[in-house]
């Protein structure tokens, strides 16, 4: 798990966001899972489009380059019929619950950070 922080808008994205790390996790995503809930998402790469075929919920989706520069923001897309594209560079998205990325936008910058888990 790892944490997606905009440090451009200095916003947490997702505090326990997966990767989709194989050729099967790509390509299923979040088809056919519930509703991740706050703080969760998943980072997909390379991908440079989404289509939310067998998706039960909408998403914000943010295209980021290979330096992990913001380079599309596609908000609240529709399940069942939506679809994204992440423009010229795009090498990943981080696919999160719709409104999660209000303040996120193209240009922007993204950090990744291991999620350290351990006692509160």
């Amino acid at each position: 798990m790892v944490a997606i922080h905009d440090v451009t808008a200095g916003v947490t994205l997702a505090s326990a966001a997966g990767e989709a790390s194989n050729a099967w996790a790509r390509f299923r995503g979040l088809m056919l899972r519930k509703h991740p809930g706050e703080g969760s998402g998943l980072v997909i790469r390379p991908c440079g489009s989404i289509h939310m075929m067998f998706m039960l919920f909408s998403i914000d989706a943010v295209f980021f380059d290979r330096d992990l520069k913001v380079t599309r923001v596609a908000r609240r897309v529709r399940p069942w019929v939506g679809l994204a594209f992440g423009g010229r560079g795009a090498h990943g998205v981080v696919e999160l619950p719709a409104g999660a990325a209000r303040e996120t936008q193209p240009g922007h910058r993204l950090e990744f950070t291991a999620e350290t888990g351990g006692d509160s």
